[in-house]
């Protein structure tokens, strides 16, 4: 499909929200880390999670009080090869950046490490966080709860946040194999984008109180503030399509980021207090990291991950398709499409910098789509 929006060069983007989140009180370093994430998201072609998150879920919440621009990041307990934090409801991406540094250097000395985060926020896209460690040479695990938007099996209450369950792992090509997903059908950040396009959600993605399948964007963004709409898990509705295994998934990511910490978890991660009154978030997070060279070591690992990988794009496609992909495929390939190109911009994201820009007087930022 041919892109008609603008583009932003990479580089004024970079630099425009690191000011912008400097002007909210982020501290430089850290503004810089916040920014890579998100712009990272729209490198791969994730835009639910980049630009498009850039005011609601991080300037907003700042000015809210419900996400401090300052991370003071507590070590609870340490090990060799552990790691328990505390973000003080900080910048989640700061405190995940640190946390990774961390178990990248014990896996190096110990062959693996793990970590958890308490009293966070949002990370953005959990494969930045996977990604740190593949770069490094080694394999990332990690996930995230969320404020409760999924539903169990069988029900219609959300309980569970959309709950990512991400893996990174080095290959022998040009690309990792970067699997990236939250366990639920749809995450809350595609509805935001569907929303801004004007476009309906798919059908059976999300459902209703009484059970019905929900597709008014602008409405199920309305009705699961007031807990009157939930996503499903993997697998769909009830037990025909195997929605208990996306079901399944999505309890082990609020188990893992929550008990090993000893944090919050399904409703008490809201976001709203028992008057209607807006608190922290406190999501919890979790990460491991495994060093191949502790067992048959880095080239063996990647030449077996990208023989599989080939393996799988090269064995016989549907009628009709025109290619298999392998995970981590596609988003390379917008990246090789957008990295001379810049991140493109829609309507909604063009007022909302100009909007910035203005209230900021950051008056030396001038954006080609004005």
């Amino acid at each position: 499909m041919t892109e008609t929006r603008p583009y932003l060069d990479w580089n004024t983007a970079a630099s425009f929200m690191t000011d912008v989140f400097k002007a909210y009180g982020v501290p430089e370093e850290d503004a810089k880390i916040c920014t890579d994430v998100l712009l990272e998201s729209d490198r791969r072609g994730i835009e639910s999670h980049g630009c498009n998150r850039f005011k609601p879920i991080y300037l907003d919440r700042i000015k809210k009080g419900t996400l401090l621009p300052v991370t003071k990041i507590d070590i609870v307990k340490e090990t060799p090869t552990t790691v328990v934090m505390d973000a003080n409801n900080g910048m989640g991406m700061v405190a995940s950046h640190k946390m990774m540094e961390m178990l990248i250097e014990k896996a190096r000395i110990y062959g693996m490490a793990g970590g958890t985060i308490f009293n966070s926020t949002h990370y953005g896209i959990a494969g930045y966080w996977t990604g740190m460690a593949e770069k490094a040479g080694m394999i990332g695990i990690s996930g995230t709860n969320a404020r409760p938007s999924v539903a169990p099996t069988f029900g219609v209450e959300p309980m569970m946040g959309t709950n990512p369950l991400t893996f990174t792992i080095p290959t022998d090509e040009e690309f990792p194999f970067n699997l990236d997903c939250a366990t639920c059908i749809m995450q809350n950040g595609k509805i935001e984008f569907y929303e801004r396009q004007g476009k309906p959600t798919p059908k059976g993605c999300v459902v209703g109180n009484n059970g019905e399948s929900l597709t008014d964007s602008a409405q199920i963004l309305k009705d699961m503030r007031q807990g009157k709409a939930a996503l499903l898990p993997l697998g769909g509705l009830g037990e025909d399509t195997a929605g208990y295994k996306g079901y399944g998934f999505t309890t082990v990511v609020e188990i893992l980021s929550s008990a090993l910490a000893g944090g919050p978890f399904m409703k008490a991660l809201s976001g709203v207090g028992p008057n209607g009154e807006s608190q922290m978030y406190r999501l919890g997070h979790f990460f491991f990291v495994i060093n191949p060279e502790f067992f048959m070591g880095l080239d063996t690992l990647k030449k077996t991950a990208g023989e599989i990988c080939r393996g799988l794009r090269a064995s016989k496609k549907a009628p009709g398709a025109e290619r298999i992909y392998t995970a981590g495929e596609k988003e390379y390939l917008a990246w090789q499409e957008r990295k001379d190109k810049g991140v493109p911009v829609g309507e909604s994201i063009q007022k909302e910098f100009i909007q910035l820009r203005n209230e900021l007087g950051l008056t030396q930022y001038h954006f080609p789509f004005e």
